[in-house]
């Protein structure tokens, strides 16, 4: 029996239901789904000997930088070509400790306390693995400190504005520690784990050879002072529960990726918005002639580079800034740096880049 019309308008629109259904789904699906990693990997060993409470963490793979001669990275950090540290200070330290990072060192992770007052210091522990000569070090601390016994030989060198303490945990490793309470921040080992939130973070970017991850949800409340006069402001950052940065060199070019994880997806949006909104602030400033005369052209190229070309994505409840560093935003390209030419776009030519929830997936990297 043939379907009378009535039928056949009803399962049309039994369809087109049905198909806008899943099309939410989807939708629905990829608006709460985590952000992918930027990096992701297992955490280099080399973390498990720092302060699991650190609410900041940094890693540098020194000896996969060193084999990328091309990376403006490795030439800043004077691990290609000629080592532009190398001055008479510097080379009166090589030849006294036999140590040269550049030759000598393969890899970093720092764990680091960030003072809360200007009246605080800093606090920092560091884990460097490389070549070591324990004797000719020791002898060079012994100058001017003095070495504690304490089960371990653990050494203290006066300094300014507070004293270093270092240990060496074995023939190729070495610790050290800087700020208040150096002298008996190496001498018991910690033996509690890392919060499970930070150490998620850390997997992120755990795969890069550069990164860095930062605790941002017990802040103490005078972190957010200078933002008293802006609640909206104030809410948006106290929102921020944490932030992560993963540089990947490739070449002559380094992609960064800066994620920050907020307390929830409305959050995200509005600080996705702020941020692009201050990206076009941000290009009124250098439109000015006199913000120009107030920096030069290498860092007008890296700022005006920054505005551009930095992508802006959010999904779920992060918040995703990415860009290529080139040699030329380093100042590290060949050629004379002040024959730069410089693209700067002014405020109506700058278009936002925030990207939906919708169709960030076409940018973020799939699980």
């Amino acid at each position: 029996m043939p379907m009378s019309s009535a039928k056949r308008a009803l399962v049309v629109i039994v369809a087109l239901v049905c198909v806008a259904a899943a099309g939410a789904a989807i939708l629905i699906y990829r608006w709460h789904r985590p952000l992918p990693g930027a990096s992701a990997g297992a955490a280099p060993s080399i973390l498990s000997q720092l302060p699991p409470g650190a609410p900041a963490v940094a890693y540098i793979d020194v000896a996969a930088l060193k084999k990328l001669h091309d990376s403006p990275l490795a030439a800043i950090l004077g691990l290609a070509g000629e080592n532009p540290r190398e001055d008479r200070d510097y080379q009166d330290f090589v030849r006294d400790t036999g140590f040269d990072y550049a030759r000598d060192l393969d890899g970093v992770a720092i764990a680091f306390w960030p003072s809360t007052t200007q009246a605080e210091e800093n606090r920092a522990v560091a884990v460097a693995d490389g070549r070591f000569d324990q004797e000719k070090i020791k002898a060079y601390a012994l100058r001017s400190g003095a070495a504690v016994m304490a089960g371990h030989s653990l050494y203290i060198v006066p300094g300014q504005p507070s004293a270093v303490g270092f240990e060496f945990l074995s023939d190729t490793r070495i610790a050290l520690a800087s700020g208040p309470g150096a002298e008996h921040m190496l001498e018991t080992p910690d033996s509690t784990r890392r919060n499970e939130a930070m150490q998620q973070r850390i997997n992120r970017v755990a795969g890069a050879p550069i990164f860095a991850v930062a605790r941002t949800d017990n802040l103490p409340a005078s972190f957010y002072d200078d933002l008293r006069s802006a609640p909206q402001f104030e809410n948006i950052a106290r929102s921020v529960q944490g932030l992560t940065l993963a540089g990947q060199p490739d070449g002559d070019i380094i992609h960064v990726t800066l994620d920050a994880e907020c307390d929830s997806m409305t959050n995200a949006v509005e600080l996705a918005t702020v941020v692009d909104s201050l990206r076009l602030l941000g290009s009124m400033a250098l439109a000015d002639p006199k913000t120009r005369k107030q920096i030069t052209k290498q860092q007008l190229a890296f700022l005006a580079a920054l505005l551009n070309q930095a992508k802006l994505s959010h999904q779920d409840r992060w918040v995703r800034l990415t860009l290529d560093v080139t040699p030329e935003m380093l100042g590290t390209a060949s050629g004379n740096h002040a024959d730069l030419e410089l693209r700067h776009e002014t405020p109506q030519g700058l278009k936002p880049r925030t990207t939906s929830a919708a169709n960030v997936g076409a940018e973020a990297p799939t699980p």
